[in-house]
């Protein structure tokens, strides 16, 4: 008889979420509710399994992060929110390039930014709808009487 090879046990992903939200609370050493609210702020978003809010390592690992700006650092919720619309959390928190650049945990919201010269034909033509639908749209009213 042919015995089972026994498989190797491999490391956990950092991204697999595992934790519910009491483990969750107690790594972090705070309410669920903490939680929730930081999940109806948009900061956190948990995996849901039906009713139950189920956290990665890389979640923990973000909270962590989170709970130090707005404690150490004082910057309120909806600051951080409007934050890291302009700048990836390892800047807004001020981590070294050798721990954001190998962070699993790192959150970057930022909107890319584009430049352009003022009055550039092609940039111009870019930023209007590109499909209107309409004869002369995005066209000034008063250059259709001239």
């Amino acid at each position: 008889m042919v015995g089972k090879k026994k498989s190797e046990v491999q490391p956990l992903r950092a991204d697999l979420p595992i934790y519910p939200i009491g483990v969750a609370a107690k790594l972090l050493d705070v309410h669920p509710r903490t939680l929730r609210i930081y999940e109806t702020e948009g900061l956190v978003r948990p995996n849901h399994q039906g009713a139950r809010r189920l956290y990665s390592p890389n979640d923990i690992k973000w909270i962590f992060c989170l709970r130090s700006m707005i404690h150490d650092q004082g910057i309120s919720i909806p600051g951080i929110k409007r934050l890291l619309g302009f700048a990836p959390c390892w800047e807004i928190a001020g981590c070294p390039p050798e721990v954001h650049e190998t962070c699993e945990a790192a959150v970057d919201w930022a909107a890319p930014r584009h430049l352009r010269n003022a009055g550039e034909e092609i940039a111009e033509k870019k930023r209007q709808p590109a499909a209107c639908g309409k004869k002369g749209c995005g066209q000034k009213k008063n250059a259709a009487r001239n």
